[in-house]
């Protein structure tokens, strides 16, 4: 009995053994198909009914705005014509049409100063005075010379005629005669040149008045009265610079300067405006003035002036400033912003929306650009609507929607959810009832 009892307890354990596996196959079986199913419903969800964050799902969409998934909300602008102008700008420095350093022309004492620190003087008018004494006595010095030298010419005349009357009558040598016109020749010589001492002392009496040579604003003093002067001095008297009209001196670039000399010669008159540092206000509006004759081989540039009335005194000189010139006007433009145009592996192109509320990708080729918009030269008609903003998620076909398309559904499916609201509150409160009731 005891023999028959062993094997039986010795058989139990395997049997234990081999149900566990079963048991334990089958859960790792059904954990398999819980798994599969999982990923197939995540796989498979239609758009609304998946997790949060899918795509398709109230999350953001997919790369590209690819069909089929949620449209890209993107900003729009039409396509417009205008003309603008095609400018050249360069930084310029403002230099006076002419400068001169005023300086005595005679030497002596500086009696008056007849003008103010910065006045602007006119041409021709006196600024200072200098002690005119010595130059009236060298010219008086000098008439006097002339007059008896000219009353010595006078007699020698005289007598010349007498010589030549007794000539004629035989009364006296020949040789008489032509002493005495030699004499009277060398006395007009002797006069002509008491003629020009008289009027360089004249002259030189006139320069002990100080005169302004050109229109402009007259600067520092530099001598004070009782001081000598001479024309020698490097400093001179002041220095009066010319503000009306003034120069802008700028550099074009050698590229450039082809179109410029083909509107100058044509006989264009190039407009400029002188804007300031910021290039926010004009300060004067000028005209193009000449353009030098090399190019700068360390800059690559060529010198150029315009120029500007300042009839308002805006411009000063060395002053710097922003120089537009305009070169020419290019008429019916068709004209998009610049963020509208983007750049890619064939080239420019902008995203060009279509009746379906689709895009579609349209090469384009830039021409001008403006502070905010640019030239489409081909590709774009006048009227057609380009995407501005969005772009970076759109691809060829891609469906989009405009700002504020979607607020009627919005507010729709919310007024639905606010009406819904108290039916499922009623549901609620009658199944807590029938529960209570069971109990």
């Amino acid at each position: 009995m005891e023999s028959q009892a062993k094997p039986s307890m010795n058989t139990a354990p395997p049997q234990r053994s081999r149900r566990s596996k079963v048991v334990g196959s089958v859960i790792a079986v059904a954990a398999m198909a819980g798994l599969g199913g999982l990923a197939w419903y995540l796989t498979h969800q239609t758009p609304g009914t998946g997790a949060p964050g899918a795509p398709g799902a109230g999350g953001p969409p997919g790369p590209g705005g690819r069909r089929g998934g949620p449209a890209t909300t993107v900003g729009v602008a039409t396509a417009d014509k205008a003309d603008i102008p095609v400018t050249l700008e360069a930084l310029g420095t403002v230099t006076a049409a002419a400068t001169t350093t005023v300086r005595p022309q005679v030497s002596g004492i500086l009696q008056q100063v007849l003008f103010k620190e910065g006045q602007m003087v006119k041409a021709g008018q006196v600024l200072a005075q200098i002690d005119p004494r010595q130059f009236e006595m060298a010219l008086l010095q000098a008439s006097g010379q002339r007059q008896r030298d000219e009353a010595q010419l006078e007699n020698a005349r005289l007598t010349l005629n007498r010589y030549r009357t007794l000539l004629g009558q035989d009364s006296i040598a020949r040789q008489d005669v032509d002493t005495q016109a030699s004499l009277v020749k060398q006395l007009e010589g002797t006069v002509m040149t008491d003629r020009a001492q008289e009027g360089t002392a004249r002259l030189n009496l006139g320069y002990t008045k100080v005169i302004a040579p050109i229109t402009g604003r007259v600067g520092l003093r530099v001598v004070d009265i009782g001081n000598l002067v001479s024309p020698g001095d490097a400093s001179g008297l002041a220095v009066i610079t010319q503000l009306s009209p003034i120069d802008v001196e700028f550099s074009i670039p050698q590229d450039s300067v082809p179109v410029v000399m083909q509107q100058v010669n044509g006989g264009a008159q190039l407009p400029a405006i002188a804007l300031d540092r910021t290039r926010t206000n004009a300060l004067d509006n000028g005209k193009f003035a000449a353009m030098d004759n090399q190019v700068d081989v360390q800059t690559g540039t060529v010198k150029a002036k315009v120029r500007f009335a300042n009839a308002k005194s805006t411009l000063f000189p060395s002053q710097f400033v922003n120089v537009r010139l305009e070169l020419r006007t290019i008429k019916d433009a068709v004209m998009v912003p610049v963020t509208a145009v983007r750049h890619g592996a064939n080239g420019d192109f902008v995203y060009v929306l279509r009746e379906d509320k689709t895009v579609t990708i349209r090469p384009v080729t830039r021409g001008q650009a403006t502070v905010d918009k640019v030239q489409i030269a081909s590709g774009l008609q006048v009227g057609e609507q380009v995407i501005t903003e969005g772009g970076d998620r759109l691809k060829e076909g891609a469906k989009v929607t405009l700002p504020g398309a979607g607020k009627g559904k919005r507010d729709g499916a919310a007024a639905a959810d606010g009406a819904s609201a108290p039916a499922e509150g009623e549901r609620r409160h009658r199944r807590k009832e029938q529960g209570a009731a069971q109990q």
